[in-house]
């Protein structure tokens, strides 16, 4: 029970308050399950680490099927179930090429499958889902330094997440994008952006790499993962949604969860593939 000004009770805000509380207490929850499994799987790597991100593309194109109310399902699933399982298969034979062109295959096959009006966003969904499980693939197949650039990219997600969260509430200020996502503040963005350099380039220090050229690849990340997360709420405000599904306790869908993570490995992985190759991406990304 919550008191005003003048001493009445006010029973509205405390059922508002305990169901923050409660929402806080499943999202703790499903974190404590969601990150030992990223964690554990990037840490194993081999089969483990593709079986976890072939799942999450799987769930996170249901979900968008489900989001852009696409009534032929089925078939669109089906096609992009085929395509993610042969291109971890192909990932796993040290075939990243083919695994790509099976992803952009399986994307256009669904595609066709749509309706009309859908097409276009089935095939942006196929690509979406398939850069879930790709940009982590790609980067974890460094034998060499793919642990260490999956790592990184989790350490600056997480970090943005959490510290944009806080520094926006604690600070406040002009809202980043109200129309799109009214809660998230210029400064929240600026604070998570600055933890996540931070820690970040703690890390690097950590490991012998070099602290001011990846200090600057962990603030683009940073950015890429925020610009995720708008992209996102953009796409739920766009189809009249609260949540990508509610898959998750506390979370709403597996797209809510990761829409960061997936923006920033694929800004990784572009990063990695470039000055690396398909040998050494992690390398590339992490070696300046």
């Amino acid at each position: 029970m919550v008191r005003t000004e003048d001493g009445s009770r006010r029973p509205g805000a405390w059922r508002r308050s305990g169901i923050a509380g409660c929402e806080l207490c499943l999202r703790v929850g499903s974190a404590l399950v969601l990150v030992p499994l990223a964690v554990g799987s990037a840490y194993v790597g081999g089969p483990p680490f593709l079986a976890v991100w072939t799942l999450a593309a799987a769930v996170i194109f249901w979900e968008w099927t489900a989001l852009v109310g696409e009534p032929r399902r089925a078939p669109i699933l089906a096609a992009g179930a085929a395509a993610f399982s042969g291109a971890a298969v192909l990932f796993g034979l040290s075939s990243p090429g083919a695994a790509l062109a099976v992803l952009a295959l399986g994307a256009i096959v669904a595609a066709g499958l749509a309706g009309s009006e859908r097409g276009v966003w089935i095939l942006a969904g196929g690509v979406y889902a398939g850069a879930m499980l790709a940009a982590p693939a790609v980067l974890r197949s460094d034998a060499q330094l793919g642990r260490s650039a999956v790592f990184l990219i989790f350490g600056v997600v997480w970090t943005t997440d959490v510290m944009a969260y806080f520094v926006g509430h604690a600070l406040g200020g002009p809202k980043l994008w109200p129309a799109v996502s009214p809660k998230k503040t210029w400064s929240g963005a600026v604070g998570g952006a600055a933890a996540a350099t931070l820690v970040g380039s703690g890390l690097s220090a950590l490991a012998g790499l070099e602290v001011a050229a990846l200090a600057l690849v962990c603030a683009v990340l940073s950015l890429a993962a925020q610009a995720g997360d708008l992209l996102e709420s953009a796409l739920k405000r766009r189809f009249g949604a609260k949540n990508a599904s509610e898959l998750i306790p506390g979370h709403g869908g597996l797209m809510d969860r990761l829409d960061g993570f997936v923006a920033a490995a694929m800004v990784a992985a572009f990063l990695g593939l470039a000055r690396g190759g398909f040998d050494a991406p992690a390398r590339g990304l992490l070696i300046w």
